[in-house]
Order: C-alpha cells, then sequence, then structure tokens
C-alpha cells in the first residue's frame, strides 16, 4: 500500500485561509493525503477576531498554532515578530514532517515558515508568485519565497514567465488561475436582507464594500490614502458602508482607528467588522455596488463576480488589471467622482472580456497536482537558465 502523501498548509489571516478554503477541502477529501494545517499570525490575534475559529467552524483540525507576538503596529514588531516565526515554525515542523509545506502569497509570516522550511530540507509549494505590488514590501517577500519554493502555482500567463525568468524550471511552474476565485460558485448566494440580518446591521440596502490596508513600502502615504477615503465616504449618504478589518502591518492602528472613529459617528449607516468570514465576505462581494480601498480581492476577486473596484494608491501598482478596476490617486475628489461615475451607470466595463485571472477551478489543479507529482524531480531544485547568449554572463564588459 502507498503510504499517505503529508501535505502542510500554512494560513496566517482571514484573507490567505479564504483563498486556501478550496484546495483544503479537496486535500481533506484524498484518502492518501494526510493534511496538517498550521494556523498563525493573525489568526490568533484577538483585535483581528481570533479567525482561527473559522478554520475549525470549517471541519478542519488545527494541527500546530505559531504565534508571531505581533503585540503593537512597529516596525520593530513585524521585523521581530517574523524571527519569533522562523523560530516557532522551526519547532513544529519536524513533528509534523510533511513531504511538502504549501504557503500562500507575500506576507511575513509566511516568509518565516518558507525559511524555517528551507532549513529543514523540506520542499516548499508556493501560490501565487510572480505578481508585482510596488507598494508593498510583500513584493520583496514575495519573489524570495519563489527562490525558497520548487512548486510554483501561478494565477496568470505573464506570471508564470516571471516566475520562469528568476531561474524556476518550466515543469514545475504551473498556471492555474487565482484559487479564490473558486470560492464564487460555494459561497451561498444571500440576499441583501439575509446579509445584513446575518452582520447584525440595518442602513440602506445599497452599500460599499470597503478595505484598506497600509501601504507597506511607502509607510508615509497611509495618512493621505485613508484621509482621501474617508473623505470621499464622507459624502455617501444614501448607501450603507461596509468595512473589512486592516491587515496587522506596520502602520495597522492609524487606519485602523480612523475607520472607527468615522464609524462611530455614523451608526446608520457605517459599520465596522474585524473579519466578515469568506462566506459572508463573498455574499457582500456580490452584492455591493462598488469594492473600495486597496485589497487584492477589489484586484483579483471583484472582476470575477462582475462588481466594479476602485483601487486607491499604490499597493497594489504592478498587478494585471481588469477593465472593472478604476485606479485612483489618493484624493477625496477623484476617490468621490469615481463613485458617482459607478452609482450613476457611466462606468460599464465590457462584461465580455475575460479577466485576467481565470474563471475558476484553481483548487482542484493545485490539490490534483500537490497530491501526484513527483517531488524527487522537483527537490532539490537547480537554476534554470534561460536561452541567452553566453557574453551576457560575462563580467565587467
Amino acid at each position: 500500500m502507498t503510504a499517505s502523501r503529508r501535505i502542510a498548509v500554512v494560513t496566517g489571516s482571514r484573507a490567505d485561509y479564504g483563498l486556501l478554503r478550496g484546495i483544503l477541502t479537496r486535500l481533506k477529501a484524498m484518502d492518501d493525503v494526510d493534511l496538517s494545517i498550521i494556523a498563525c499570525g493573525m489568526h490568533l490575534v484577538p483585535r483581528f477576531g481570533e479567525t482561527w475559529r473559522a478554520i475549525e467552524a470549517d471541519g478542519f483540525s488545527i494541527a500546530a498554532r505559531v504565534d508571531l507576538q505581533l503585540n503593537d503596529d512597529r516596525a520593530e514588531t513585524v521585523a521581530r515578530g517574523t524571527g519569533v516565526g522562523v523560530s516557532g515554525f522551526a519547532d513544529v515542523l519536524p513533528g509534523l514532517a510533511p513531504d511538502v509545506l504549501v504557503v500562500l502569497g507575500d506576507r511575513y509570516e509566511v516568509l518565516a515558515a518558507a525559511v524555517a522550511a528551507t532549513l529543514l530540507n523540506i520542499p516548499i509549494a508556493h501560490i501565487h508568485g510572480g505578481e508585482i505590488t510596488a507598494g508593498a514590501f510583500d513584493d520583496a517577500i514575495r519573489h524570495a519565497i519563489t527562490k525558497m519554493a520548487c512548486l510554483h502555482f501561478v494565477a496568470a500567463e505573464p506570471y508564470r514567465q516571471r516566475v520562469i525568468q528568476m531561474g524556476e524550471h518550466p515543469d514545475f511552474v504551473f498556471n492555474v488561475g487565482a484559487p479564490g476565485l473558486d470560492l464564487a460558485d460555494t459561497a451561498p448566494a444571500l440576499s441583501r436582507t439575509e446579509l445584513f440580518t446575518s452582520l447584525g446591521i440595518s442602513g440602506p440596502e445599497r452599500f460599499l464594500l470597503v478595505t484598506l490596508h497600509p501601504t507597506t513600502a511607502q509607510p508615509d502615504a497611509d495618512a493621505a490614502n485613508v484621509a482621501a477615503l474617508l473623505g470621499a465616504l464622507a459624502e455617501v449618504k444614501d448607501r450603507s458602508i461596509i468595512f473589512t478589518g486592516v491587515n496587522a502591518d506596520p502602520g495597522y492602528r492609524a487606519i485602523d482607528d480612523a475607520i472607527k472613529a468615522f464609524v462611530g459617528t455614523r451608526t446608520d449607516h457605517a459599520f465596522h467588522f474585524a473579519s466578515l468570514g469568506s462566506e459572508r465576505y463573498w455574499a457582500a462581494l456580490r452584492l455591493a455596488d462598488a469594492v473600495v480601498g486597496n485589497s487584492s480581492s477589489g484586484i483579483l476577486e471583484a472582476p470575477a463576480v462582475g462588481v466594479p473596484s476602485i483601487n486607491i494608491g499604490e499597493r497594489q501598482q504592478g498587478r494585471l488589471r481588469a477593465a472593472s478596476v478604476i485606479d485612483c490617486p489618493a484624493d477625496s475628489a477623484a476617490i468621490l467622482a469615481s463613485l458617482k461615475c459607478i452609482f450613476e451607470g457611466r462606468f460599464r466595463p465590457d462584461p465580455t472580456t475575460a479577466p485576467p485571472y481565470g474563471s475558476g477551478g484553481a483548487s482542484e489543479r493545485i490539490a490534483g497536482t500537490l497530491r501526484k507529482i513527483d517531488l524527487g524531480a522537483a527537490f532539490p531544485k537547480h537554476f534554470h537558465d534561460l536561452a541567452v547568449a553566453p557574453e551576457h554572463f560575462k563580467m565587467g564588459g
């Protein structure tokens, strides 16, 4: 009898768990896969809703927890917490002894997991590599993880080419699309009334879904971003405004405090949630008039359900865009003008244009590949040189 493949998956927040959920469901259902889930980062912090509970509520067991000790939002705390995370993953990974460690994205807790796995000689599979987000330090983290991983599941063909350009072997770089899109088919289709009842809120039925995260590569921009956003939203009187929680990045407290203060003076139509959970988030995404802020969800998921996005500032600079995304500077007048354009029906992207991140099915493709791929062929890996003239490698010429 063939031994089960031991697959460990790292999740650090409500955001990446939502993207991983379809993959986890499929891996759990495979008789020849021994699945371990490691929860870390924001999942374990009360301020962010202790979202590890959502993992267990979905029927998954958490095999290990790694606390990064994120007690405040200073850059020093995040840097120190990353080191704490490396130590924590070094403690739990030997006991789990995975054949492969699966990580998604570009956050510092994922970097900690990848560093520990690399030093423990554990193969790494990385999801959502090859992308560019020039406004965040996540950009450097994402590419660093790419160089530690031996399997790559990217969301679009340009990203596949970029990962290969970084020296990864084409046989192990798979363009599967964005796994988050799979939730569009599985999340319940709630009515506005059902959604508002579930959230315990009342207000105008039409609403905006708003998320703003720190711009970590340009921390001085955060104050301008939140001021511009809230300045524009202050002029919106006829719609509810549903805010979802900020990431635990350096500088998050100032954004979080400003949003909560805004909500506190507009309790009749503005509401804040540390986490909606993936099912309610997708229900809200489908029903919103627009997604507003600088979350990747406005770039990746909103276009898949035909909802326009207003992307503010530089955080997502470099990512592929669907025609339904409006890029705005951190300027209240510009944001408000974009909102009015959407409200009045003057912004109508072509619905026949295919979104750049596929049309679903990524979770099935990723889980199937993790189950059957020959890890011995992929790991240890070797640098894959592109076919360039030898003189390109000459020094000093």
